[in-house]
């Protein structure tokens, strides 16, 4: 049995892991999933002082009052900005981070350093004039999310506050990383900014590299599939990209 714990996207929370509870559960494992400060249904804590920080010390928080250890800690999308830094300050409780489809952050990188000028601009813009000064709106689903899912989904992604964007991770050199793997989701948006992620697992050591044949966001659109790649990351099995 392995103890999953989840650093969700930005604009999520603990709702959009809905279908893969009982899969894992069914397979034996334990799933847990943090909301993050001022997302999903603790929107209410919403303001403008969250940042990376806050959500980094919210998933800490579970592992500490739940007391969890041998932990496979996914990081998806913004969530391997959390990731990372939990990984840091809990290395202890973490015995793998998988990072789904996200940003790999180095040290004193935010979020915003690892997009394009223009898309950094454009985000700064769109908080400025869409979210009252310091909430980011909600990015589009992939073009091939179900309309169920997007009629579900839609009314539950909420603003990001900024910050969470703007905040620079800060690492511990001498703590040594958890065995790591980085799974890529082949089915690419408009841009393919997770790309850059995907080629440094596979060319730099420490790493496992897997792919899945899913849009962003696989635990909405392909749990099944999700589920069968989660066992053979934790059962040890290796795998590399296919033509």
């Amino acid at each position: 049995m392995a103890t999953f714990v989840v650093a969700h996207g930005a604009w999520s929370s603990a709702w959009a892991w809905k279908k893969m509870r009982p899969l894992l559960r069914a397979a034996g494992h334990e799933l847990w999933t943090p909301t993050y400060t001022g997302l999903g249904d603790r929107a209410h804590l919403a303001s403008p002082a969250v940042d990376l920080d806050t959500h980094i010390r919210d998933v800490i928080g579970v592992l500490d009052m739940e007391d969890l250890h041998d932990v496979v800690l996914i990081g998806h999308s913004y969530g391997g900005m959390v990731a990372t830094g939990v990984a840091d300050r809990a290395r202890d409780r973490i015995v793998q981070l998988v990072y789904l489809d996200a940003f790999v952050p180095r040290n004193g990188q935010c979020l915003l350093d690892l997009q394009g000028a223009d898309v950094r601009e454009r985000m700064r813009e769109l908080a400025r004039t869409s979210g009252d000064g310091w909430r980011l709106p909600p990015n589009p689903m992939p073009v091939d999310t179900p309309a169920a899912d997007v009629a579900w989904a839609s009314g539950r992604r909420l603003p990001q506050p900024i910050k969470t964007f703007e905040q620079a991770v800060r690492l511990d050199d001498n703590v040594p990383p958890p065995p790591r793997s980085y799974v890529y989701c082949r089915r690419i948006g408009p841009t393919d900014v997770f790309r850059q992620f995907a080629e440094r697992a596979q060319r730099d050591s420490g790493w496992r590299y897997f792919e899945i044949d899913s849009s962003h966001n696989p635990h909405i659109t392909a749990p099944h599939q999700l589920l069968e790649l989660l066992e053979k990351i934790v059962a040890g099995s290796s795998h590399r990209p296919t033509e």
